[in-house]
């Protein structure tokens, strides 16, 4: 069984075929997951073709439970399609949102549709002020003076299992400077990764909301550089999409 190894700015997937997959279940996403004894990575995705242009795409969490969607994921996807020439450079992929857009730009980075982002209230929760986001996920996002020494991997995990979000929520903490932010994020099901495109659209969504940044946004995070554009309120995340190798499972 063939996979691929594909990564979005650090946010890395063990890629299937459809053809290719082996029966999966929680169990054997972790194990694959694994980063000490698996081929390690943030989450598993198979990719199936439907038919001309689109694509489907089933993604877990490194934990092994499903996901809505993953925009990073999205991308990968895309470029998988791409090379095994299911797709050309405008093509639809098919998610537990529902049928997506994607479009491969000229400059190599690919441009992926996440759907309309609803911003909610501010709320308070772990001692924090944070305002809810949804991207077909649920996020969470909180502003903070530095990014870099935000207590992520223990705020975001607190606040994303707290009661306040019965299906958890991933958690981004940002700073907005010069309408530019910098964020970091916690996600359910797989703890801080170096990037989260749902995340970066959901902090998009909030800091424009908040009158400090104008779409298209830039956003840093750990892996690189996102861009996200808004279409109406439907978000438009931009970046890169990555092969690491081609490997195969006994």
């Amino acid at each position: 069984m063939t996979f691929t190894k594909m990564h979005g700015l650090g946010n890395d997937f063990v890629m299937f075929a459809a053809d290719e997959a082996p029966a999966l279940d929680a169990g054997v996403v972790r194990s694959l997951c694994d980063r000490r004894t698996g081929v390690g990575a943030d989450g598993v995705i198979v990719v199936t073709p439907v038919e001309d242009d689109v694509v489907r795409m089933d993604y877990w969490n490194a934990d092994g439970s499903v996901a809505e969607m993953c925009g990073n994921g999205m991308r990968c996807t895309a470029r998988f399609a791409g090379a095994r020439g299911w797709v050309g450079p405008t093509l639809s992929i098919d998610t537990l949102r529902g049928r997506l857009g994607a479009r491969m730009l000229d400059d190599g980075r690919i441009s992926v549709e996440l759907g309309p982002v609803e911003v909610g209230e501010w709320v308070e929760v772990g001692g924090r002020t944070l305002r809810s986001a949804s991207v077909g996920n649920p996020h969470a996002v909180t502003e903070v003076d530095d990014v870099a020494n935000a207590p992520v991997g223990t705020d975001g995990a607190a606040i994303g299992t707290d009661g306040a979000f019965p299906e958890g929520a991933n958690v981004g903490f940002m700073a907005v400077i010069d309408g530019v932010v910098d964020l970091r994020v916690w996600e359910r099901g797989v703890g801080e990764t170096l990037a989260c495109g749902s995340g970066a659209a959901a902090a998009a969504a909030v800091a424009i909301a908040g009158g400090k940044a104008t779409s298209p946004v830039v956003l840093n995070v750990p892996g690189g550089t996102f861009e996200v554009a808004f279409e109406g309120d439907v978000a438009w995340l931009t970046g890169p999409a990555e092969t690491v190798f081609v490997g195969a499972l006994d």
